[in-house]
């Protein structure tokens, strides 16, 4: 695979610290998600002791989840490792726009969506598939005070994606964080790129490129432009091998809502020249794991 050397670059992270592990991820073959925990979640939070203070600040809602995630059940959240890797990454940008798609109970809506308003945000669209899962977000992102800045949306990422720009309610990312399913990474940056969401500018973070690993993504946003070219003329599809184990693992993730469906015809803008490195960082439960941040710095003719 032909890559610059300034896209292999990578960022070493600090001691990871133990005292603030989540509960381990349940077994293999065990529900991890969707069993009633994020219902489960939301008394948590709402009942607890300190729920007064909690209301309001962003901050101590994201306690909360973290407390439940360390004493009761495992969370597929960003946490706060990753969390803070991205944050800054707002703090830098400065994003009018944010997207993030899979919004799972709204960690990362909350600590980046307070990120986006206090360097002078407008929007934070927090793209979520699973309605409970979407309820859950808007009430906390309520409870945090983040409701003028946050908005949820309902619905497979790529059609929430196409009805937004239709619709004229986004016209260019400022800055988006991948956190969904995961052969969608792909073909739902080549849709944006398609829409001209994603131009020079656009700054981008995948989560998940080591556990559980997202390899043609990595490989996409690596790439040089001569390869982009040559593999949107070729059948290339997109990015996903739908035959691979990395495809069927996505099994998991369709017993609710059904089977993702990923569009392999797209071929995105292979034009746009991307700089990326891996930041290193951790799971909540300690776990190594890495951020991909990848800045979108030109157009080639």
């Amino acid at each position: 695979m032909e890559m610059p050397a300034s896209t292999l670059d990578t960022v070493k992270h600090a001691a990871f610290d133990e005292t603030k592990a989540y509960v381990q991820q349940e077994e293999k073959g065990q529900a991890f998600f969707d069993d009633g925990r994020e219902i489960e979640l939301l008394h948590f939070v709402y009942g607890h002791p300190l729920i007064e203070e909690i209301r309001g600040s962003p901050e101590n809602v994201l306690k909360a989840i973290d407390e439940y995630g360390r004493t009761k059940k495992y969370l597929m959240n960003v946490g706060a490792d990753k969390g803070k890797i991205v944050a800054d990454l707002v703090a830098e940008v400065k994003p009018q726009v944010m997207v993030e798609l899979g919004g799972y109970i709204g960690y990362s809506a909350l600590l980046f969506g307070n990120a986006v308003r206090e360097a002078g945000g407008k929007r934070y669209f927090s793209l979520e598939r699973n309605p409970e899962f979407g309820a859950v977000i808007a009430s906390l992102a309520d409870l945090a005070g983040l409701s003028d800045i946050v908005k949820v949306v309902i619905g497979s990422s790529a059609d929430s994606i196409k009805r937004l720009h239709s619709r004229g309610s986004l016209e260019h990312i400022d800055l988006m964080f991948l956190d969904h399913y995961k052969p969608a990474y792909t073909s739902d940056l080549k849709l944006c790129e398609h829409l001209n969401l994603v131009t020079p500018g656009t700054v981008l973070a995948a989560d998940n490129v080591i556990k559980p690993g997202n390899p043609p993504y990595l490989e996409y946003v690596r790439s040089s432009v001569e390869k982009k070219r040559k593999d949107a003329s070729t059948d290339n599809l997109n990015g996903v091998d739908v035959k691979s184990e990395f495809g069927r693992n996505a099994d998991m993730y369709k017993a609710r809502e059904g089977e993702e469906k990923i569009n392999t015809e797209l071929k995105g803008n292979p034009n746009l020249v991307y700089e990326s490195k891996l930041v290193n960082s951790y799971e909540p439960t300690g776990e190594p794991d890495g951020v991909e941040i990848t800045r979108c710095t030109g157009l080639a003719e």
